[in-house]
């Protein structure tokens, strides 16, 4: 289960990051209504997780799910750049994300 929340805390991060980029610097309220309730719920499931996952493992999961999913947000939603060194980062960071998991016991 606390693999389960911690998926959706990183979901739920990306949802957030989204917002906070449509809230135009909390200008607008909807958006940034939105960023402030998905970055409650991030955290607190990410807090569940952490309850019996590792703080290291827990963490770089979280934040990878996000960087990876708003990488792809940017890229396929508000038309972003996908140069090949941009890819690069990206397939190096879930090479890092899946060791992560695959040391985690």
């Amino acid at each position: 289960m606390a693999w389960f929340a911690l998926l959706l805390a990183g979901v739920f991060e990306v949802v957030w990051a989204y917002s906070m980029k449509l809230s135009d610097g909390f200008t607008k309220l909807t958006p940034s209504l939105v960023t402030l309730i998905f970055m409650l719920l991030s955290f607190g499931l990410l807090a569940y997780a952490m309850k019996t996952l590792p703080l290291g493992t827990a963490y770089t999961i979280w934040t990878g799910i996000g960087a990876i999913g708003s990488f792809l947000v940017g890229i396929f939603i508000l038309g972003e750049p996908a140069s090949a060194m941009r890819m690069l980062a990206a397939v190096l960071i879930i090479s890092g994300l899946v060791l992560m998991k695959v040391s985690s016991a």
